[in-house]
């Protein structure tokens, strides 16, 4: 079980996970798959679509990327329509920007509450987000007192 899903099942109601776009500029395909992958979400297989790209990382293409939506049943006009779509290519380079200003370097980078995390496996994960829950239960117990 991918990492991320191992993180929800164990924090249900105590994490969130937000995904944003940081299309690396020595991919030469990135950006154009980072707009497919918004485009597939638009009807629902955003992540089985993204797992998909990653997958076939090295033979990206417009063609590769057509078949992929094909193989989950998109409605291709619509996903067409959508790659296309001045506003999801504006929402791309605005997560880009915003990854730069955080300090982003590369893909995948995750962040628990604002904070870089280095070890990406679940024992890293759970250290960082119950570190952060026993802050939060200390802010709720001071205020109480």
């Amino acid at each position: 079980m991918p990492v991320l899903d191992q993180v929800i099942e164990k924090y249900p109601d105590e994490v969130k996970i937000v995904f944003k776009n940081f299309p690396i500029t020595s991919h030469k395909y990135a950006e154009k798959a980072a707009r497919a992958v918004l485009a597939a979400g638009k009807q629902g297989k955003f992540w089985e679509f993204h797992d998909a790209l990653f997958l076939n990382f090295k033979n990206l293409n417009d063609n590769k990327v057509r078949q992929i939506a094909a193989d989950l049943k998109l409605d291709m006009n619509k996903f067409e329509k959508d790659w296309k779509d001045a506003g999801i290519a504006a929402k791309v380079k605005q997560d880009l920007n915003e990854g730069i200003k955080a300090g982003v370097k590369g893909t995948p980078t995750v962040f628990i509450n604002g904070r870089s995390l280095k070890k990406r496996d679940l024992g890293g994960f759970s250290k960082a987000i119950d570190a952060e829950l026993k802050k939060i239960a200390t802010a709720k117990a001071k205020t109480k007192q």
